[in-house]
């Protein structure tokens, strides 16, 4: 027996929709390309999305088409995200801080029919149209007083193009497992691989996103949004955010500190979210300016934080001011909310250092999503947060295969996909990550996770940055080293490093040796890249520190 309910697709477009209906007039903000502030709102959103749809139809984009951008977080792109899905095509968002040969091959296998940038990409177009062998159509997300000059075949003006349509477009209505965006790994070995998102899939996701024990978004929140539209979409936030109708803040290209505190303070903002690298500038801009306190960001409320673990001393600065820092924990694969930190009533009486400590785990299970770790015969570990092992999740927003079948099925029998972390679980859900699988070091038999050694060395005072990686040891199979990049340059010894880690960790997890570099390799979502270092640091023969 069904139930007597109307039965209505889940899409996208419900969601632009829904903002200009029910909160017209709030307030999109963006800092432009060019740098100046352009205000809009959600039904001035709508009403162009519907422009870029019909436009797309001119150009010949037909449902199911890949369209491709280039773009920073602005309004320009906050159109795009609903013109293109809402009509029907795929938003392909590629990260323009790839490398430009990752670029060319995924532009290329998503076969993107059209190619949207912001002009800071256009010297970076030009350079690579000819390779681009599906692509119709560059258009430019600017004015025509700021075209670039560039030799680019078909090179259209978006707003000639956006304004030369009508207003007038009907959402046109299609099952709701119809795919939507799609959005290629950063992964560090072999090619990047897409995951194909639904309209099903997508609006589920902002739906739990919106709830008090995940991000908590109203039409009383103002949002920062520094998290990348090319990136996994936002953390999803493009859609959640006019869902609840908050006011949301663009950045565009500029992310530096400075601007990220006056976004912060003049457009009152209540909640941002970011990987630790934005905070850690942020505070460097602080530290630098010290009339530009934390304090005066009176409206805001929390910081969000993912992509890696934050530092004790981030989440201690942050909690100081009065602004709680939101944990989460994801994946392009899982849309990517997986897990998010918030405690639990039974956590408001802890101590400030068991506080922080709680805070620096991953997250906890939010509802939709499924997880379980596993040994390496595929037996369940249990959640004591001690037993460690291969993680796995499931649920309806969890990518159930990559875009044209690349890597084969990453399913197990159960249907659950393989993360490649290690991890932990206590009995309150909360995920505790080890390790990625590749990155666990095995010394005389255990693991010891460089996670966990990294957010030691980085809560010295003197370190802004470190990294460590495993390297053969004829007794030990492999040992640990410590990479480390100190702040403003500062002086220190080995030796200093290690005793301050000798009270951090256990003995046996102490590095082999400490080497100090100018940079530590990142990759294009801002991640440690490790591979890079395995390949220089990897074959060395550590000068043990005693």
């Amino acid at each position: 027996m069904h139930g007597l309910m109307q039965d209505q697709p889940l899409l996208i477009s419900s969601i632009i929709e829904h903002a200009a209906t029910f909160h017209p007039n709030t307030e999109i903000v963006t800092k432009t390309v060019e740098g100046d502030i352009h205000r809009t709102n959600y039904a001035e959103i709508r009403d162009r999305s519907k422009q870029v749809a019909n436009a797309l139809a001119k150009l010949g984009i037909k449902q199911g088409d890949c369209v491709g951008t280039l773009a920073w977080n602005t309004f320009r792109h906050f159109e795009l995200y609903y013109g293109v899905s809402g009509s029907g095509a795929v938003l392909h968002t590629v990260n323009p801080r790839l490398f430009p040969e990752q670029i060319d091959y995924i532009v290329n296998h998503a076969e993107d029919q059209v190619l949207f940038f912001d002009t800071t990409f256009a010297p970076l177009v030009e350079k690579m149209a000819p390779a681009f062998k599906s692509v119709k159509a560059f258009i430019a997300m600017t004015d025509r007083a700021h075209m670039p000059d560039i030799d680019v075949p078909n090179l259209l003006c978006y707003e000639e193009l956006v304004q030369a349509e009508s207003t007038e477009f009907e959402w046109p209505e299609f099952e709701e497992r119809t795919a939507s965006s799609l959005c290629y790994t950063s992964g560090t070995t072999g090619n990047p691989k897409g995951v194909l998102y639904s309209h099903r899939s997508t609006v589920i996701h902002s739906l739990m996103e919106l709830a008090p024990d995940a991000f908590d978004f109203s039409s009383k929140s103002t949002l920062l949004l520094v998290v990348p539209m090319f990136h996994a979409n936002a953390w999803g936030v493009p859609y959640s955010a006019p869902m609840a109708g908050s006011k949301m803040v663009l950045p565009g290209p500029h992310v530096d500190g400075e601007s990220i505190f006056q976004l912060m303070r003049d457009e009152n903002v209540t909640f941002s979210q970011g990987v630790p690298t934005i905070w850690l500038m942020l505070f460097q801009y602080l530290d630098a300016n010290p009339e530009a306190d934390l304090r005066k960001l009176t409206h805001l409320e929390g910081v969000g934080v993912g992509g890696a673990a934050p530092p004790a001393a981030m989440i201690e600065r942050f909690r100081n001011s009065g602004i709680k820092m939101v944990q989460g924990w994801g994946m392009t694969e899982t849309s990517p909310i997986g897990v998010i930190n918030k405690p639990l009533p039974k956590h408001e009486s802890w101590s400030d250092d068991e506080r922080t400590k709680l805070t620096a785990m991953a997250g906890r299970g939010v509802w939709g999503v499924e997880m379980k770790i596993v040994d390496d015969n595929g037996n369940r570990k249990p959640w004591d947060g001690v037993a460690s092992g291969h993680l796995y999740v499931r649920g309806p927003w969890i990518c159930s295969g990559y875009y044209k079948g690349e890597g084969g099925n990453p399913l197990d029998d159960e249907g659950y996909f393989g993360t490649g972390d290690i991890a932990t679980i206590n009995p309150d859900g909360f995920l505790q990550l080890v390790d990625r699988s590749k990155d666990v070091i095995k010394s005389g038999g255990e693991w010891i996770s460089s996670i966990e050694l990294e957010n030691a060395a980085a809560s010295h005072p003197k370190v802004a940055e470190a990294a460590v990686i495993g390297i053969p040891d004829p007794k030990w199979t492999e040992r640990p080293l410590l990479l480390v990049v100190t702040r403003d340059d500062q002086e220190m010894e080995k030796e200093e490093m290690i005793d301050f880690l000798s009270d951090h960790v256990a003995k046996w997890w102490l590095p082999d040796d400490v080497i100090f570099l100018d940079e530590l390799p990142h990759t294009a979502t801002g991640k440690l890249l490790k591979t890079k270092l395995r390949e220089e640091f990897g074959g060395m023969k550590p000068a043990r520190v005693s």
